[in-house]
């Protein structure tokens, strides 16, 4: 007997961040699928989808960020749960679509007797029955290889690229430290035709401490310029702020500060609120809540390069095309 099967593509999403992947969905012209998560008065969750999903090609879509007083932690939980509610009904492949990916900066051993997180998380992930992984703009590219499968490293840079591109001319892209140099010189030199420069900042951070950051010089011609600090994330805003404040006193013009993630944790809003910086753009990979809300702040949906990704996945075709192989590193 022969039999012509057809494929059928599922999007269903946590409670972390709904409205991206309700974006998402309708740039593939289908809907979110019901996931039917309840939780317990003990905060168990349990989830329930409401169709049936043998045989589909599954994709999971959570980004690790805690909101409405759930942790990180509890939207990892959720995001694996889902995931093997979608094995156990016969789902014929999951990939765990994670915009942003909890413990990326737990990625290698800085000291003695310090676990690799982001290597527990991608174990986890593949435990539950994901067989493959969506992120965008990792904080190190190296975090592919902990996920035992394919991996498609997703870059915000066209969107942020096409932003400066619109509204600055001959702009200075600068990296807040070594580890973003090669993107910072990749971005400019993508910016090239709006006349951009390179510079970067030398950054130290005392040792035993977390969240801090100091700036000591700036390694570039940053004189009466427009400089765009890029950098895959910002969270408590120190790194950010720090290297705003000595580009203005090198004689910056203004100082801009874009990232794919924007956590902003703790102390962000009051730094970035009193920091000398004119623009902050960042990209919906993560929710703003209203206590979030800045007079600079720009957000850009990265939700149509996220649908391309997917439907490229569904089709079997090149994700690395989408980007012309620059998503890589």
């Amino acid at each position: 007997m022969e039999k012509v099967t057809t494929k059928r593509l599922a999007i269903y999403t946590g409670r972390t961040h709904p409205a991206l992947a309700h974006e998402v969905a309708a740039h593939l012209n289908i809907d979110v699928g019901h996931d039917g998560l309840i939780e317990f008065a003990n905060g168990e969750v349990r989830c329930s989808f409401g169709e049936s999903v043998r045989g589909t090609d599954v994709f999971v879509m959570q980004t690790h960020f805690g909101i409405d007083d759930r942790s990180v932690n509890d939207s990892i939980m959720e995001h694996l749960i889902m995931i093997d509610a979608a094995s156990r009904a016969s789902a014929k492949r999951i990939t765990a679509v994670c915009p942003f990916y909890g413990y990326a900066r737990q990625d290698r051993k800085a000291a003695g007797r310090e676990p690799i997180t982001a290597r527990l998380v991608a174990d986890m992930f593949k435990a539950a029955g994901a067989k493959r992984m969506i992120s965008i703009d990792l904080h190190s590219g190296q975090i592919q290889g902990f996920f035992d499968g394919p991996v498609d490293h997703l870059t915000a840079m066209p969107v942020l690229e096409q932003y400066v591109r619109a509204n600055a001319s001959e702009p200075v892209i600068v990296s807040p430290d070594a580890g973003r140099i090669k993107v910072a010189e990749r971005m400019a030199q993508h910016l090239n035709d709006c006349g951009a420069d390179l510079a970067f900042i030398y950054k130290r951070r005392p040792k035993g401490t977390t969240n801090v950051a100091e700036a000591a010089e700036v390694m570039g011609d940053v004189e009466g310029r427009i400089c765009v600090l890029t950098d895959d994330m910002i969270d408590t805003g120190g790194t950010i702020v720090a290297a705003a404040e000595l580009l203005m006193k090198r004689g910056a013009k203004e100082v801009w500060a874009m990232a794919t993630h924007g956590l902003l944790s703790g102390p962000a809003i009051d730094r970035l609120k009193n920091a000398p910086i004119e623009r902050i753009v960042l990209t919906n990979s993560l929710p703003f809540p209203p206590e979030k809300q800045l007079p600079n702040l720009e957000v850009l949906s990265i939700a149509p390069l996220i649908a391309e990704a997917l439907s490229a996945v569904f089709d079997d075709t090149s994700v690395s095309d989408i980007f012309d192989g620059e998503n890589l590193a």
